[in-house]
């Protein structure tokens, strides 16, 4: 299928010296940073002021949604371009049948933001952290669009901030400064410098889009004892962490967070390094001449976590948005989202404009050139080229956003209509609402007074979804998930 749409495609996108104007794309994915990480977006403890720039170049969206609460079904949202009742992959899946931390691969049918991209003559390049599938899988991400590949290809395995080997395009390759529990070679360290050599190797003659996944502020909260982590050690009061158990059966450590006796300074030290790593890709575009005509998308999949030590309060990562990672409140789905494309973003903006993860997947077609309809790709997502580029009475809105998590006795889901914020946490459970233009904190329940609003709702969960064999809708009565393999 994905090679029958590539080629009619071909037919159609253009020439090569019409794919010469397109923009380059980077999208910089956090892991588990909140919506309060960023100083820009209220941080106190601590300053990002590359991305604080950026922003204030930019547009910076407050109303910004990742496609889960948790790691892997936000990811496979945002590579293609479907909400949770229709993605593929809803869950970590972290019993599946390739080990703790696979994941459930995509499908060959399923078409990636990488693909898209090629479709109009883009490089591709995924560098850090994938999620959606191993070597020999369909979802490997050579199978999934990407040219080139360096990074973790299990979530578990991404765990380790010193790992000691990696892979490259399917094949793993010893980090030797990391072997036998030395801590050599910084997971985001690497990706950063393998980011800047890529940019460096790219020419003016052939777009570009780099997927750049980094793996924090996710735990395990393990930093190079540098200067940036002796800044922040000392100045908090510190709760230690001390390693257990917590990986992939509650007995083997595979995937287990290490101890760490200064938690809040490490995370305060994770985001300052990512910060510090973004001036590292802007300065080599710059260097190059690419900052105009690049566009910067910068993101988190979910909101701040409670795992390795970290307490998402302290703080504020998730500003006062209520809950965390895991949780369908907005402090688990809100997320920062920041747009920097000096060539057509003439006016900054902060824009309150509502969009999501699956949004990402035709903005993406639009700065390529690419008809999603004509390909035959099916989407969730509405564009936001017409935000980016100044015209935004032509954005159009979602009639409604939908969520679902799973990894919980019941599956909890939420639904956004307009300002309307639906909870509820269990299928067979009440429905909670609030209204976010009053109650964006979501403390006051107004269910009871809202029948009709209730209602609406109720009739928008009815249909949101379609149903998925290993992610049924859970009540809580216990129910055998069948394995697909």
């Amino acid at each position: 299928m994905k090679k029958i749409v590539v080629l009619v495609l071909g037919l159609w996108v253009g020439s090569n010296s019409f794919a010469q104007q397109k923009p380059n794309i980077i999208y910089i994915l956090t892991d588990d940073m909140g919506y309060g990480d960023l100083s820009c977006y209220g941080q106190k403890n601590f300053q990002t002021p590359t991305l604080d720039k950026l922003a204030a170049q930019g547009i910076k969206f407050t109303q910004h949604y990742a496609g889960s609460p948790v790691c892997a079904p936000s990811r496979a949202s945002l590579m293609t371009g479907r909400d949770a009742g229709h993605s593929r992959v809803r869950g970590n899946y972290e019993k599946g049948p390739h080990g703790f931390g696979a994941g459930y691969p995509l499908k060959a049918e399923d078409v990636t933001l990488a693909e898209v991209v090629k479709m109009a003559g883009y490089r591709t390049a995924l560098i850090g952290k994938w999620g959606l599938g191993m070597t020999g899988t369909s979802g490997a991400p050579e199978k999934q669009g990407f040219d080139e590949m360096y990074g973790f290809l299990n979530q578990a395995h991404a765990h380790y901030q010193f790992p000691d080997y990696l892979y490259r395009n399917g094949k793993k390759e010893t980090l030797k400064e990391n072997l036998n529990g030395k801590r050599g070679k910084y997971s985001n360290d690497i990706f950063t410098a393998e980011a800047v050599q890529y940019i460096a190797k790219q020419k003016k003659d052939q777009p570009f889009f780099l997927y750049l996944s980094f793996v924090t502020p996710h735990a395990e909260l393990i930093v190079p004892e540098d200067s940036i982590f002796n800044h922040f050690k000392g100045k908090f009061q510190e709760t230690p962490f001390v390693k257990s158990k917590q990986g992939s059966n509650g007995v083997e450590d595979f995937g287990a967070y290490a101890s760490q006796d200064y938690p809040a300074a490490a995370y305060a030290s994770m985001v300052v390094r990512i910060d510090r790593d973004v001036a590292k890709i802007m300065a080599q575009l710059q260097k190059m001449g690419l900052d105009k005509n690049t566009v910067i998308m910068f993101s988190s999949d979910n909101g701040s976590h409670k795992e390795g030590g970290a307490d998402p309060t302290f703080h504020q990562s998730n500003g006062t948005l209520r809950g965390a990672k895991r949780d369908v409140y907005e402090g688990g789905i809100r997320v920062p989202f920041i747009v920097h494309w000096p060539a057509q973003i003439k006016q900054p903006a902060v824009s309150n404009h509502v969009s999501a993860f699956w949004d990402i997947m035709p903005t993406f077609a639009d700065l390529a050139g690419v008809n999603l309809p004509k390909a035959g790709i099916k989407t969730d997502g509405i564009s936001l080229y017409p935000t980016f580029t100044g015209n935004s009475a032509q954005q159009k809105a979602h009639a409604y956003l939908y969520w679902e998590f799973h990894e919980a006795k019941t599956s909890s889901q939420a639904v956004r209509l307009g300002n309307w914020k639906a909870v509820r946490q269990s299928p067979a459970g009440p429905l909670e609402l609030y209204d976010l233009s009053q109650d964006e904190s979501e403390t006051k329940n107004i269910a009871p007074e809202n029948p009709a609003v209730v209602k609406k709702m109720e009739s928008i969960l009815a249909k949101a979804r379609e149903p998925h064999e290993l992610w049924p809708l859970k009540t809580g009565a216990a129910a055998a998930v069948p394995n697909p393999q």
